[in-house]
């Protein structure tokens, strides 16, 4: 938010704890919700080694390739980005209150969620290598304990013209990383004693097995990095993406935004909605 200009970051502060606290309802809807799982994520490794070759960026052109189940079941994050991001800039043109610090939320979580590494592998958790655990590892116990390091300032937010592609270099930067991700753990773990790389902590009362400090250190040093960096590049992906939608959107005035009263529409027919909305109004997104 602080990366907005003055215009739009009057109108997120004003609305920074409802942006923050339903930033995680995306997660909330995975088990309860068909369809919402498999927006968080990109199976890239089913794809084989030329995945960026073989699966065409723009959704209708990957439907027509592989097909819209077999693209569902794999995940489809960098797609579900634009579309949210579609249908946060025409809640600016409504000027909806309401769905505007709902998708500013909700799409911040998946642009996020799209800079996790592990997200683009289907050994999403290290179960396949004998990881399993790694998931939480990386994206929330390596945070908790050094995230007061990083440094988050990235300077004012910069027009994206293609979302799109923007989506697709999210991902495509996760990709890379998620290696070392893996086997810097593998290798870190065959140094340690089994009594050393966990620790027992108290988490809301209840005694919990956690990866011990030293281990924790250890491997954010081999990382160098690499997590503050996913961190930074997906703020400063989420602020230039609500930057541009309001741009597209003709920059509204924000203190103008109103309520406006749902349609009782179910969420999977909305998205449908959307998706034709978008293959109707931005035929050029196939380019």
């Amino acid at each position: 938010m602080f990366r907005l200009p003055a215009a739009m970051q009057v109108f997120y502060k004003k609305h920074i704890d409802y942006i923050t606290e339903n930033a995680t309802n995306p997660d909330k809807r995975r088990y309860a919700v068909a369809g919402e799982a498999e927006r968080h994520f990109i199976d890239l490794d089913v794809y084989g080694d030329s995945v960026f070759y073989f699966l065409p960026p723009s959704w209708p052109k990957a439907v027509e390739r592989v097909g819209e189940d077999s693209l569902r079941k794999h995940g489809i994050v960098p797609w579900h980005i634009q579309l949210a991001a579609f249908q946060l800039t025409e809640a600016f043109k409504m000027r909806d209150l309401t769905r505007v610090l709902r998708l500013s939320a909700e799409l911040g979580h998946y642009i996020a969620d799209a800079h996790v590494p592990l997200h683009t592998t289907s050994n999403y958790n290290g179960q396949k290598t004998r990881q399993t655990g790694i998931h939480g590892f990386w994206e929330s116990r390596l945070p908790e304990l050094f995230a007061e390091q990083y440094e988050f300032w990235e300077g004012p937010a910069v027009y994206q013209e293609n979302i799109m592609l923007a989506a697709w270099q999210a991902v495509r930067e996760s990709s890379e990383a998620r290696d070392s991700v893996l086997s810097f753990e593998k290798i870190l773990t065959g140094t340690f004693a089994s009594d050393k790389k966990y620790s027992y902590e108290l988490r809301n009362n209840v005694l919990t097995r956690s990866y011990s400090r030293e281990f924790s250190e250890q491997y954010h040093a081999m990382l160098a990095g690499q997590v503050e960096r996913r961190m930074r590049a997906s703020i400063r992906m989420t602020g230039d993406i609500w930057y541009t939608c309001w741009i597209n959107a003709g920059q509204p005035d924000l203190a103008s935004l109103t309520e406006i009263k749902p349609q009782a529409t179910p969420e999977k027919e909305e998205e449908t909605s959307w998706i034709r909305r978008l293959l109707h109004i931005r035929p050029e997104a196939d380019d």
